[in-house]
């Protein structure tokens, strides 16, 4: 069926029998199953994404669960061979960007299903940004980019769950009595990743703040330079909010 069927009338268990249905064949027809990618492969893969895409419109938690799924199942492969590991990645990549589509096509204000577990997504999707991530084929600096796209489409609705990640990991990173031996900075890194407006970006460093005398020295480095990322994606997201805060101080100077 093609994607734009669904922009027809449909019943919800229509739509759900549909969502099953395409989540299935997409599976089937990542290059992880069906080996290289020939054109006739490709336009399947992308007409299938089209599909997923128009229907997480109407049954968002339910297409993302079933994409988790997807991606997992992926992850746990083990790339064998140049081959496999070409449609590895290229599957991760397909995945990754289902993934980033069907979050940024939702409205702000959108509630979310309770079904969807963040969660869990967000786990699967931090260890791609990790630095301990392989870093050993020229596919993973776009796979780390898309990564990078999904979590800051998925903070946009979703911020108390990425909210929650962060400060719980600054948490244990503070506390700590002992020197962990190779500690896991990607929570904190995720900072630099996610969708913050101005009152998101203040209740960020209000938590840091609090926190970061009480980092080893690694630590608050990786959290400086995520803040500065952050900081600079807030001006470019919302360069609106930053102009008016500017406006105000000027205004206030000439006071």
């Amino acid at each position: 069926m093609l994607f734009w069927a669904y922009s027809t009338p449909m019943s919800n268990e229509q739509v759900c029998k549909a969502a099953s249905s395409e989540s299935k064949r997409y599976n089937e027809e990542l290059p992880c199953r069906t080996g290289p990618q020939t054109q006739h492969s490709r336009l399947n893969v992308e007409q299938n994404k089209e599909c997923l895409i128009q229907i997480s419109k109407f049954k968002f938690a339910q297409v993302i669960s079933g994409l988790y799924k997807i991606l997992q199942r992926v992850t746990e492969m083990r790339p064998h061979g140049p081959d496999f590991e070409k449609n590895y990645y290229e599957s991760l990549l397909i995945v990754l960007d289902t993934l980033e589509k069907c979050l940024s096509s939702q409205p702000k204000d959108t509630t979310r299903d309770e079904a969807m577990n963040v969660k869990l997504l967000l786990r699967e999707i931090c260890q791609f940004i990790s630095s301990d991530y392989p870093n050993d084929n020229p596919m993973v600096p776009q796979l780390k980019s898309l990564a990078s796209k999904v979590l800051f489409a998925l903070s946009l609705n979703n911020f108390n769950a990425v909210f929650s990640r962060i400060s719980l990991r600054l948490q244990e990173l503070s506390t700590s009595s002992t020197q962990e031996e190779n500690p896991d900075y990607s929570d904190i890194e995720l900072i630099q990743h996610i969708n913050v407006d101005v009152i998101r970006l203040i209740r960020l460093l209000n938590e840091t703040i609090q926190k970061f005398r009480h980092l080893k020295k690694n630590a608050q480095v990786v959290l400086m330079n995520s803040l500065e990322r952050a900081i600079w994606n807030w001006m470019d997201t919302y360069p609106n909010e930053f102009a008016d805060l500017q406006n105000r101080k000027y205004e206030q100077l000439k006071k």
